[in-house]
This record gives structure tokens, sequence and C-alpha cells, in this order.
């Protein structure tokens, strides 16, 4: 299957579901290239992530991400060639 690049960008606008955040991220590592947090005033943190994976993979990611309550996630794939 066909790897791509992408990036993830992840608010976290309510901190009770960190620690599912990050047992999901460990379980998807393998195509986690790089992660920076940035933490905020206002309370919604943002993590950005480079990926390098399967549409599929990237997708498991993601949709897990997303069925998190107080996270939010938004993704963008490049081919790469």
């Amino acid at each position: 299957m066909e790897k791509r690049i992408g990036t993830v960008i992840i608010q976290i606008n309510s901190p009770k579901e960190v620690a599912h955040l990050n047992d999901i991220l460990s379980l998807h590592a393998g195509i986690i290239l790089g992660r920076q947090g940035l933490p905020r005033s206002n309370g919604k943190n943002l993590i950005s992530l480079i990926l390098e994976g399967s549409t599929d993979q990237i997708g498991a990611l993601t949709g897990q991400l997303g069925r998190l309550d107080g996270i939010q996630v938004k993704s963008v794939l490049l081919k790469n060639s």
C-alpha cells in the first residue's frame, strides 16, 4: 500500500481525555515521525504530528482520536513521491 506524508493538528478542549489520547498515540507510534505540543493560556492546548503511513493507518489514528470527547482533529495528507 502506498505511504503518504501527513500532518495532524489536535486541539485539546478538555483535559479529561489526555490519558486516552496519549495511549492512542503510543499505539500508533510507528507512523509518527514528529510530535510538538503547544500549551496555550486559554486552556485549549495543541499537538501537531508529522506522520508517514498508509491512508488506512493514518485514518485509524485520526478516527480513534476524533471519537474522544473534548478533542478536535484535522489532518492533511500528501503523496510520498
